[in-house]
């Protein structure tokens, strides 16, 4: 059995209008000892940004008052949302869903000093879900991902464009390649690329025709009967590539979002050594089960330090909370799984 340690709510929303109704899914990094946590923000018109605080001994040092990145374009008008972050060769990549009231997609931005970022642009393509089922429907995936397809097409209309949401970078390149993690419904995919302008729309299309190569994992434990999708941004371990994610379960009262963990081959991330066959951390704490979402730990950023990883987390879409568990535990863990 894991030992997981609680290390209890980290940060909670304040009466500033940018964060007023709720904190959660925070991106974080470690730099000279400081952690870097932006998170996301919302506000009572349900419109999300990106704060930002600093973290010692999980203790928050400062905090800034304002927005580090907020809506500025059509395609974000409802909002920046849930932040993940890698450091790659001298620069700092920050991705976040950009949402305009109807579609989700995938933005990113980046920086040099973790405090000016320049936004890039969208990365998803233009392509309905509708027109994007059709290209993977032959691709070796499984009847679920029509059903999400289906899903969204009946609650937003035919025009609703790919959902792409949970997407982060790994912190290397394989063969001069940057490589990407994100989530088409329900499972985990990865894509390569030589730069960021080759992700045009014949380039997804491309991609989407051979979608069923690239999954990395679906769903297939109990605690993940729905979905699976994205979490922390992957470290690399001597173990392997350490994926902490989601998992979603359907209950007859509802969604349940779990923590889970998995661990990736160095060399090919789409070789999967091991899942752990229960979640890493559920749902427990008043906190966790009750707010603006009921029952959602949402893990979205890890370090590692002093031989424990540390795991902060969105709790019940209401507030950002963080577990430990060392870490040679959790892979041997995984191996064994």
């Amino acid at each position: 059995m894991l030992k997981i340690r609680d290390e209890g709510i980290i940060l909670k929303p304040t009466k500033l209008s940018f964060e007023n109704k709720a904190v959660f899914n925070p991106a974080c990094i470690e730099v000279n000892g400081l952690t870097h946590m932006f998170y996301r923000a919302v506000n009572l018109q349900d419109v999300s940004s990106i704060g930002y605080c600093q973290l010692k001994n999980n203790q928050v040092v400062k905090r800034l008052t304002q927005p580090i990145l907020a809506s500025e374009f059509d395609y974000e008008t409802k909002g920046v949302e849930d932040p993940r972050i890698t450091w790659l060769d001298g620069t700092y990549y920050l991705f976040y869903t950009a949402h305009d009231g109807l579609n989700a997609r995938i933005a990113y931005a980046t920086s040099q000093d973790l405090l000016a970022f320049k936004k890039h642009g969208l990365i998803s393509p233009s392509i309905t879900y509708d027109k994007a089922e059709d290209i993977f429907r032959s691709s070796a995936v499984k009847e679920r991902y029509r059903m999400f397809e289906m899903f969204y097409k009946e609650r937003k209309g035919k025009n609703v464009l790919l959902f792409e949401k949970d997407a982060s970078l790994f912190p290397q390149k394989f063969n001069h390649k940057f490589v990407l993690l994100h989530r088409i419904l329900p499972g985990i995919q990865l894509i390569y690329f030589k730069n960021f302008t080759d992700l045009t729309d014949s380039y997804w299309r491309h991609y989407l025709a051979h979608l069923g190569d690239n999954v990395v994992l679906d769903p297939f434990y109990w605690y993940e009967s729905r979905n699976v999708g994205g979490g922390c941004p992957p470290i690399k371990t001597k173990a392997g590539w350490l994926i902490i994610y989601h998992a979603v379960e359907d209950t007859p009262l509802g969604k349940i979002y779990h923590a889970a963990a998995a661990l990736l081959d160095l060399k090919n991330p789409l070789k999967v050594i091991g899942r752990l066959k229960e979640p890493l951390f559920s749902p427990k704490t008043a906190w966790e089960k009750h707010g603006v979402v009921d029952n959602v730990v949402f893990p979205t950023g890890a370090i590692v330090k002093n031989d424990r990883l540390y795991i902060y987390y969105g709790a019940a879409d209401s507030c950002i909370g963080a577990k430990s568990v060392e870490l040679d535990s959790l892979l041997t863990a995984i191996k064994q799984s």
